[in-house]
């Protein structure tokens, strides 16, 4: 079994890099040298809490980087027990001290393009320690050097104080986001010792981690740190304005029996504390704020960052994102419950329910009613529209290529019910699909699409261009042709796929607005 299909394997052999901070012991796991829980920041309990992150404090000797690090707290994730088998059990104990990151490479000289993972899970959940997001596979077989990062989460990265807290937290703004920059300098100034180019750096993540992604391309503090991006089912076209994160602030604060002056009282408080006031009003706390400064307008709305306006961006989502949670039911569906449904969900009268549902119908004769359901229903959710708005919007800026996709392959898991699920691609584009059959299986056509993405993410980290011999010709994306490449056992690329379903979703949108 080849590197590129199988774990990373321990051979006790270690290797030593200097960093800013010091020197550091990591492991050599097959063919990659793997660095795990360096500290980007300096850890963010008691005085630091809310606040910008700092440099860590220098060492001396060989510090080890043998162990994950710590996850940021949080409050357990809703995903499919298919994807939750990635998370290792240690996430559980979240810490403050969470500002870590890890390294896999295949050498600690040379100039290789480097990939820098933002986990998924919105701003509140998740982290790098998963499993699926093991960059050692990634690393050998594409000659990069891969970066996945841990940084603050929730209510420790996006409570909004600058103007609740005076002098003191004048700064305590999208300090979660302001970790992801302090991860971006650390890569900049360290990289280099582990092979890689800090003059090609590529970010990118999926879901909240696609998100994160789009916020950074809006941030001055990132602009230069980065110049390539990929945002995977995942975007971000407005920030939480400043008073409403303001009021959801004050709301976060009473919960706990403070007053909008008593902000030093949070510093003190235990973390478990803090999480269980988050409930009710986590809508409010979790989320970039357009703070003016460190965000100073929404990232992309009304239209693309001009901040980003040079940097390539690769963008696109799977078929049924919606089939990501435990509440989904899997129940068949007859046409009157499909018609119900669609009508309900998305405020339509009985005709235009009808004709939206006539237009999938054609355009997809082989699919059952629940099939069309979940297309329907991730096609006019965020991770759809969003992630198409970013892309029309950022090819309408015309100064770098925006290369768009659709992720169309069904797991066999559980029968095949959860379909492409929110997700399913983040293992082939690692080169996982080992490490994650309980969200792919165990059938041999995995191994082909996890060596046409990944090939493709890689050309692109180094290039700016996903194109590769394994695959079709896959053209940028213009707002006129709509260059988009189908992810599927039979990859294609395909000039606006849909259409008709594109067209009709645009009227429904339009009419939702009047």
């Amino acid at each position: 079994m080849s590197q590129a299909r199988a774990a990373a394997k321990v051979d006790g052999a270690s290797s030593v890099a200097d960093t800013s901070t010091g020197k550091i012991r990591g492991a050599i796991e097959g063919k990659v040298h793997a660095f795990r829980g360096i500290p980007y920041g300096a850890s963010t309990e008691g005085a630091g809490r809310f606040l910008p992150p700092v440099r860590p404090q220098p060492w001396t000797g060989v510090r080890d980087a043998l162990e994950l690090g710590p996850a940021s707290p949080q409050i357990p994730s809703n995903l499919v027990p298919e994807s939750m088998a990635q998370q290792p059990k240690t996430d559980g104990n979240g810490s403050e001290d969470c500002l870590h990151l890890n390294v896999w490479t295949p050498s600690l000289s040379g100039k290789r393009p480097v990939m820098v993972w933002y986990h998924g899970g919105g701003y509140s959940a998740g982290s790098a320690n998963w499993n699926m997001y093991n960059g050692a596979n990634l690393a050998a077989k594409r000659d990069v050097v891969v970066v996945t990062v841990n940084h603050r989460l929730n209510v420790f990265g996006y409570l909004y104080l600058a103007e609740l807290g005076g002098e003191k937290y004048a700064h305590a703004s999208n300090v979660g986001m302001l970790d992801l920059v302090a991860s971006l300098e650390w890569v900049r100034d360290n990289i280099a010792s582990f092979g890689g180019d800090a003059g090609n750096v590529t970010i990118f993540g999926q879901s909240g981690g696609g998100g994160k992604v789009s916020t950074l391309m809006a941030m001055p503090a990132a602009k230069g740190l980065f110049h390539r991006a990929i945002a995977m089912s995942g975007s971000a076209l407005k920030g939480v304005p400043r008073d409403r994160a303001t009021r959801g602030a004050e709301a976060f604060m009473a919960k706990l029996g403070l007053k909008p002056n008593q902000v030093d009282e949070l510093q003190k408080m235990p973390p478990a504390e803090l999480l269980a006031a988050i409930r009710g009003v986590q809508g409010l706390l979790a989320s970039p704020v357009v703070d003016g400064r460190t965000l100073p307008t929404d990232p992309f709305d009304p239209v693309a960052p001009a901040l980003s306006a040079d940097v390539p961006l690769l963008i696109g989502s799977t078929e049924t994102e919606v089939t990501w949670n435990n509440n989904v039911k899997f129940d068949p569906l007859d046409d009157a419950a499909l018609h119900s449904r669609i009508r309900e969900n998305l405020h339509l009268d009985d005709a235009a329910a009808d004709r939206l549902i006539g237009v999938y119908k054609k355009g997809r004769p082989h699919a059952s009613n629940l099939d069309l359901f979940f297309i329907m229903s991730t096609d006019t959710s965020n991770f759809r529209s969003g992630t198409d708005t970013e892309a029309d919007r950022k090819a309408a800026l015309g100064k770098a290529p925006v290369y768009k996709y659709y992720f169309q392959w069904y797991s066999p898991v559980r029968e095949g019910k959860l379909r492409s699920y929110h997700t399913l691609d983040i293992p082939f584009v690692f080169e996982n699909v080992d490490i994650a059959q309980s969200m792919v299986g165990t059938g041999a056509e995995r191994y082909p699409l996890a060596d046409k993405m990944s090939g493709a993410w890689a050309a692109f980290a180094r290039s700016g261009n996903p194109n590769h011999k394994g695959i079709p010709q896959w053209e940028p994306f213009t707002e006129r042709q709509r260059a988009t490449m189908i992810w599927n056992n039979q990859c294609r690329a395909v000039n606006d796929p849909y259409r008709d379903e594109r067209l009709a979703r645009n009227e429904w949108k339009a009419a939702e607005a009047i």
